[in-house]
């Protein structure tokens, strides 16, 4: 039977009341909203041959990067293989499903590039591109694969606005803040929970160093992204880094403590908790017994190897913690990554691993052979993907270990680099201020 979306895309479904169920879900996964699993769930099991919600449970569960979740997306991916009669459109949803799961993630995006080029309307299309470019590090595509979408879509609707917010951390990684933070104002009026929208503004104020209109803006907002939203963790460690900024550590650790780790974390929260962490570790800030507890959860993820960008902030964890055994069992896993012939491979190769091993050498005291690997791969780091914000914690770890090492004039140098892009940073002034007096100490114990 012939049934149409929220958006009016065309899917293949039995049930008008399976499709309100979907249609619900995708409003909640644009917004973030960790509801979205279970209202999923309830249209599948409603309409087996809902082909789209057996998508969205196979996206839910390949681009969270859990390794362990791979098992449910193959099943989600089976079950709507299952169904008869699957539209054109969905089969290039499997075909992109099925090449994520086999690490053709460049394959992936193609096929959903070409539903979009045909239904600018699909919306877990675009969702899941974006997300895609944002874990490969593509800022260009970030942006320019909802520019090529924004003039089909009417003019008003609430797919348009959520559109705003993906262009506007496009725009943002691209370093064009002022529009990013102009898109980003326009799709949260539409929405005001819109969490991806509300996480690209903060994102211009931390890359402008607008702390206390950063703070302002996350704060004032707190009830719209804290309860409920996969993107809580991360919006609180925004918020730690900008009281980071003015070094106020009794504050980012209380943030630490109440709201980014907790038992049962997700890896994108681990993530976030790692760099944190590493960060103080950079600033010489005493972080007591924090390491432990976050090395126990990273535990089970070691041999991992799916997404180096993962197995980089698990090094974090490791190395902070002294956990010898467990951080050679994660060289060992990215050594063998390196050797496979898929983009995690490569990635793993020219990127993972050497960060991994300079993180690992920052944390033993052998400063100068951490910069002697970060240095060669710091301008390759995008390809790892994340944003310009997660991955300079890369450029603050290689002028540290500079600084520690010795190398006093090429510390200054990249000191030169982050004045010049943030003159009013706190942190940056103090930093060169104790550098040119000789003193290794940034912060200070808390």
């Amino acid at each position: 039977m012939a049934h149409v979306d929220q958006f009016g895309v065309a899917l293949s479904a039995g049930d008008a009341v399976a499709v309100r169920h979907y249609d619900a879900a995708v409003a909640q996964l644009l917004t973030f909203d960790a509801a979205v699993l279970a209202e999923a769930g309830r249209a599948v099991a409603v309409d087996r041959s809902l082909v789209m919600g057996h998508v969205l449970l196979g996206l839910l569960y390949s681009l969270g990067t859990e390794n362990s979740q791979r098992p449910d997306a193959r099943a989600a991916l089976e079950a709507a293989r299952a169904v008869a009669g699957v539209l054109p459109r969905e089969q290039l949803h499997l075909a992109a499903i099925a090449a994520w799961l086999r690490g053709d993630f460049t394959g992936a995006c193609g096929h959903w590039e070409e539903i979009l080029v045909e239904q600018p309307n699909d919306a877990l299309a675009m969702f899941a591109a974006h997300q895609a470019d944002f874990l490969l590090g593509r800022s260009s595509e970030l942006r320019d694969r909802v520019a090529r979408r924004l003039p089909e879509l009417d003019q008003g609707s609430a797919l348009e606005g959520h559109y705003f917010g993906m262009y506007a951390f496009g725009l943002e990684e691209m370093g064009d803040y002022g529009r990013a933070a102009a898109f980003g104002r326009r799709a949260v009026e539409r929405c005001r929970r819109d969490a991806w929208a509300i996480h690209a503004v903060a994102h211009v104020f931390e890359m402008t160093n607008r702390v206390h209109d950063g703070r302002d803006w996350l704060t004032q907002r707190a009830g719209d992204w804290s309860g409920g939203s996969f993107l809580a963790v991360h919006h609180w460690w925004h918020l730690a880094l900008l009281y980071a900024d003015q070094q106020d550590w009794p504050r980012v650790l209380s943030i630490y403590d109440e709201h980014m780790h907790r038992d049962g974390a997700t890896v994108m929260e681990l993530l976030d908790a790692s760099a944190l962490l590493w960060r103080l570790k950079l600033y010489d800030v005493d972080t007591g017994d924090r390491w432990q507890p976050l090395a126990d959860a990273w535990e089970p993820r070691a041999g991992d190897a799916w997404y180096a960008f993962n197995d980089v902030h698990a090094m974090m964890a490791f190395a902070g913690a002294g956990r010898g055994d467990a951080a050679r069992r994660l060289l060992g896993a990215l050594e063998a990554a390196a050797n496979s012939s898929t983009a995690n491979g490569a990635v793993s190769r020219d990127i993972g691993l050497p960060v991994a091993t300079a993180l690992l050498a920052y944390a033993e005291g052998r400063f100068a052979a951490a910069v002697d690997r970060l240095l060669p791969v710091r301008a390759l780091a995008g390809a790892a993907g994340g944003s310009h914000a997660q991955r300079d914690v890369l450029a603050q770890t290689v002028l540290s270990a500079a600084e520690k090492s010795g190398r006093t004039r090429l510390a200054r140098a990249l000191l030169n680099e982050r004045l010049e892009l943030k003159p009013h940073s706190t942190l940056n002034r103090l930093w060169f201020e104790r550098l040119a007096a000789g003193t290794h100490r940034v912060g200070g114990s808390a």
